[in-house]
């Protein structure tokens, strides 16, 4: 069983940064895959970035590409997002996800979930 806990979400204006944490209990963390995925409003949760436990490579949504960096410590048992020249479009209520198999993308593959952390950018 694995709990995350997102936190660093706010209010920001249009061309600042933010950088998301998903602390994890367990200590299986360094083996999960883990990813990013967001929600705005009347919208679905779209997947934003994702790494595997195996591997440095990392995944983006075009829309964020060159502007968000997933990364992870092992160590501590965080995953990270550093969001730069932030836009009004990426409002959103931002989650963690680990676990799970197959495509990175999709959100019915992971297994566990955070609560969730609002992310609001005014323009």
């Amino acid at each position: 069983q694995v709990q995350l806990v997102e936190s660093g979400g706010g209010l920001v204006q249009a061309g600042d940064s933010l950088r998301l944490s998903c602390a994890a209990s367990g200590r299986t963390f360094s083996t999960y895959d883990m990813a990013w995925f967001r929600q705005a409003p009347g919208k679905e949760r779209e997947f934003v970035a994702a790494l595997r436990w195996f591997s440095p490579s990392t995944y983006y949504a075009d829309s964020v590409k060159g502007r968000f960096t997933i990364s992870r410590d092992n160590a501590k048992n965080t995953l990270y997002l550093q969001m730069n020249s932030l836009k009004p479009e990426d409002t959103a209520v931002y989650y963690c996800a680990a676990g799970g198999r197959g495509t990175l993308v999709v959100v019915n593959r992971y297994d566990y979930w955070g609560q969730g952390t609002q992310v609001t950018v005014s323009s």
